[in-house]
């Protein structure tokens, strides 16, 4: 797959600014006390629902309504957060909007999905199994299919760490979570569109490696689950276009325990009160773990979202997070 250029992703910002504005980046001084490093996070948690993705899904709905008017209804699948980007644009755009999610899934994302007007589909033990469901019915209805990782969607997400970059200069690291993959490589995009020198580096959960395993391995291997308190990030499969984007142009991949993702949350709460799910705490967990490494360093991570479940976070913030994950 090919990145997006600047003017490509500029222009898919300015889509992105008619229905939000830019988020913020700050450098919080607790939290670069803990990490030993000069820390930005991109607040990725102050869009309209709460994470990054409502970025592609107004820049791929956008594309869509251009270029297909035919389409009245799409069909998606999420674990939140991707179905939340489309419902939201869905509902901008005068389209309908059929998400499949799985069993178990965070319930204030599945309420957030239905307040945009989307109508959910319950089904499947996790996202793949969802995912593979979503496809089936769109084959046998010859309905439209929004894919969850895609260029259109990679040029809108795109759009936010051109802001961090052109707003924070001179950054040595940036530490970016990877569901599918469309946040890292909007991020590599961004960088090489601007021809900077950053390095990026994904981060993912242990007991959702796949895309470690790939770029470990230099090709997409796949897991057989995928069960972590950052279901952002609960992928056993991943994209090829984007572990090939990844392989050319992340610095590493670093894993994180359940313990580290939930001391990561913990840690956005005490020192900037503000809420990050699993995958939005991934960057900074990560960070942390390479503390000795990215000393005295001037680093930026991503809080690319705060949807986490109150009862969940509750759990989290009196430290009793539940380490069985069956």
């Amino acid at each position: 797959m090919q990145l997006p250029s600047l003017a490509e992703i500029e222009s898919a910002a300015e889509t992105v600014y008619a229905a939000m504005p830019p988020t913020p980046q700050y450098c919080w001084p607790l939290l670069s006390d803990r990490a030993g490093a000069e820390v930005w996070v991109k607040h990725e948690n102050h869009t309209p629902t709460g994470a990054f993705k409502v970025r592609g899904g107004l820049v791929y709905l956008d594309d869509l309504v251009r270029n297909r008017p035919d389409v009245r209804r799409v069909v998606t699948a999420t674990r939140g957060n991707h179905g939340q980007s489309i419902a939201f644009a869905a509902r901008q755009r005068g389209l309908q909007a059929t998400i499949f999610v799985p069993e178990g899934n965070a319930r204030e994302k599945n309420a957030a999905m239905r307040s945009f007007g989307a109508e959910l589909v319950v089904t499947g033990h996790d996202f793949q199994e969802s995912r593979e469901r979503a496809e089936a019915m769109v084959e046998e209805q010859d309905l439209y299919m929004v894919a969850s990782f895609d260029p259109r969607l990679v040029r809108g997400v795109a759009s936010y760490p051109l802001e961090l970059f052109r707003a924070v200069h001179d950054l040595d690291t940036v530490y970016v979570p990877i569901g599918l993959g469309s946040g890292i490589s909007a991020t590599i995009a961004a960088r090489d569109a601007l021809g900077l020198k950053t390095e990026v580096v994904g981060v993912v959960a242990e007991n959702a490696a796949a895309y470690k395993l790939s770029f470990e391995a230099g090709r997409p291997v796949s897991t057989n689950s995928a069960v972590t308190l950052a279901d952002g990030m609960a992928c056993r499969v991943p994209e090829p276009d984007a572990v090939e984007i990844i392989l050319q142009g992340a610095a590493r991949v670093v894993a994180l325990s359940e313990a580290e993702i939930a001391d990561a949350m913990r840690a956005f709460y005490t020192d900037t009160h503000n809420l990050a799910e699993g995958a939005g705490a991934a960057a900074y967990g990560a960070l942390l773990q390479e503390r000795e490494r990215m000393g005295g360093k001037k680093v930026a991570v991503m809080l690319c979202g705060g949807n986490v479940d109150a009862d969940v976070f509750a759990k989290i913030l009196s430290a009793k997070l539940e380490t069985e994950t069956a």
